[in-house]
């Protein structure tokens, strides 16, 4: 049974400017430079209740294990090894910028093998390397997975993904990024969303915060800052300086949709042109009975099934909306066709319709 309301609307509506509230220059750019490094290693998790890796399965833990225990001086060559608490995990973390040698960071540990659980496990001694290949960082600790596995004889329940888990501050650093921030004469201002309005709003204010001009817009998504011109202490002085500025950034009009979950995004500034919609109150029935014909006593025959199938059209009567006033966001629109009754689903191919209409004057994300 398919069910389809009918919709008719008519929007109204005159578009003007939208204004952002003022945000920091932080929140809106990345400066060169100052940048984190991705670490990743492979390790050994010990300590498991029976829920690692089978080696017959994983051979790449055995392996492991070997080499970890004759590190250790243990000689297991010719040993068959069936451990049931170890499993083979990529270690995976973060290095911020600036980190020094000593400080600690958090890192995340995911199965690789056929583990079951990470729950109460123990990462053995882990070294984390950088793209150039260097270890930068090494891993220990006891691991905090976000999941429950239960498992009995015909049946099992897991809740959440036991097979990954973060250990809080546990990595130390032990090479340091060989970054002179103070040498820098100029830093580049990367916009997350690049937009020539926002760069050049971002290449005024810096201007009139050191009164002087010390900004220049390159491109919609980067402004340089001459540090030198700025007259601040350091570099690192005029990047605080710098990242404390308030500006209202301008930003696209977008509306986001997710299929999957019904769920819709959109901004303020997203606005309609005059528009009339209708959707459908369509019911769809077929029904079907068959009908089993016996034969005739001592007739020699054999039972038929005989098909029948009844239809149906069912079209209800459409569901009017009063006009909307001029002026109005898509926002308000939706609010209305929410105390309508409409679904989530229903809303999103609306909002698809008046898309390819061309009526709808902002950038269409589907997920």
């Amino acid at each position: 049974m398919t069910k389809l309301r009918y919709l008719l609307v008519l929007l109204v509506f005159l578009p003007f400017a939208a204004s952002a509230g003022a945000i920091r220059l932080k929140d809106l750019v990345e400066f060169d430079g100052v940048r984190g490094n991705d670490l990743v290693g492979y390790g050994l998790v010990v300590g498991l209740n029976g829920t690692g890796d089978g080696l017959r399965n994983s051979p790449f833990t055995e392996e492991m294990i070997s080499n970890i225990l004759e590190r250790l001086g243990v000689n297991v060559t010719g040993e068959q090894m069936r451990p049931k608490n170890v499993a083979a995990v990529l270690v995976t973390a973060t290095l911020p910028p600036f980190a020094r040698v000593g400080s600690q960071v958090d890192v995340t540990v995911s199965a690789i093998g056929d583990s079951s659980s990470l729950l109460g496990g123990t990462l053995i001694m882990t070294p984390l390397n950088a793209a150039d290949g260097q270890i930068y960082a090494v891993s220990q600790g006891t691991i905090l997975a976000g999941g429950a596995s239960v498992e009995g004889d015909a049946a099992s329940v897991v809740q959440g993904v036991p097979t990954a888990g973060v250990i809080p501050a546990g990595a130390r650093v032990e090479r340091e990024i060989e970054f002179d921030l103070s040498s820098m004469s100029s830093v580049r201002l990367a916009l997350r969303e690049p937009d020539f309005t926002t760069a050049g709003r971002i290449e005024a204010a810096v201007n009139r915060s050191f009164r002087r001009s010390v900004a220049v817009m390159r491109d919609s998504g980067t402004v340089e800052v001459d540090v030198a011109a700025t007259g601040a202490a350091s570099t690192a002085h005029a990047i605080g300086q710098i990242e404390n500025i308030l500006i209202e950034p301008q930003r696209k009009a977008r509306v986001v949709v997710d299929q999957r979950s019904g769920t819709i995004v959109m901004g303020d500034d997203v606005r309609l042109s005059r528009v009339a919609v209708s959707q459908g109150n369509l019911t769809l029935r077929i029904e079907e009975a068959p009908l089993v014909v016996q034969p005739n006593p001592f007739a020699g025959g054999r039972s038929v099934v005989v098909p029948r199938t009844g239809a149906s059209l069912d079209e209800g009567e459409g569901v009017a909306l009063a006009e909307v006033p001029e002026s109005t966001s898509l926002s308000d629109v939706v609010a209305g066709l929410n105390a309508l009754g409409v679904s989530p689903r229903d809303m999103i191919d609306i909002l698809k319709s008046i898309k390819a209409a061309g009526a709808l004057h902002a950038e269409f994300v589907v997920r």
